[in-house]
């Protein structure tokens, strides 16, 4: 009788045991979780490491400094968010960062896209990040779809870069100012040489253009309109 007693506590004291480490991890799951600041804006960069993000291309062209993703080096490369977040993948959102260019500096802003391991992105738009480089397509250009040529920003000082895609229409905004809007024709998918290049769903991606451009990015967040 003592030993059935005493195995039917060890059974017991087993399954408490199980249930708080089962409690215990569902707790560290949930405080894992992204969550949205007050604006339901939430951080796709902790300013710290690239945690949840996946380069394309040559790993050199991106490193952390002061907080910052720092993007230059040899290109073309591309670093892919890739994070908990919507689990990467997004439809409609709110999308800011904000980017600071160094003279002769080339790079973008890719949404809708999808991880590469090298090469230009096949799939999703770019938003070009340029004031003084010599393409004549200047940051707040949605490229080779609508182009600008006034950047809205000077080099060597912190801008604000907001991307909203809602539906078939897409607004870019540099601090603070619309400076390109653009709707999709219905039925657009895309044209001969660049198919993917259609609003669809997908996740960020900034890009290293050439061993000469030097571009920071910060405070980089986004707002999933879909819920």
């Amino acid at each position: 009788m003592r030993l059935k007693t005493f195995c039917t506590s060890l059974a017991a004291a087993a399954l408490l045991v199980g249930a708080l480490s089962l409690a215990r991890a569902a707790d560290e799951k949930a405080a894992a979780e992204p969550k949205p600041d007050k604006d339901g804006f939430y951080a796709l960069f902790d300013g710290k490491s690239l945690d949840g993000w996946k380069i394309g291309g040559p790993e050199k062209s991106f490193r952390i400094e002061d907080g910052c993703i720092v993007v230059e080096g040899a290109g073309p490369s591309h670093l892919f968010y890739a994070g908990p977040v919507k689990n990467h993948d997004f439809k409609n959102f709110h999308f800011k960062a904000e980017v600071q260019t160094f003279p002769k500096a080339n790079s973008g802003i890719y949404f809708h896209t999808v991880f590469q391991e090298k090469g230009w992105p096949e799939q999703g738009f770019e938003c070009q990040v340029n004031a003084t480089h010599t393409d004549w397509i200047k940051t707040g250009s949605l490229y080779h779809v609508k182009d600008i040529k006034d950047p809205g920003h000077k080099d060597n000082e912190w801008f604000t870069y907001e991307i909203l895609v809602k539906g078939n229409q897409v607004t870019i905004t540099i601090n603070g100012k619309v400076v390109t809007e653009w709707t999709q024709p219905d039925g657009d998918k895309g044209t001969p040489n660049h198919k993917g290049r259609f609003l669809q769903h997908g996740t960020f991606a900034f890009q290293a253009h050439d061993p000469k451009s030097k571009a920071m990015y910060r405070n980089v967040m986004v707002k999933p309109l879909d819920d």
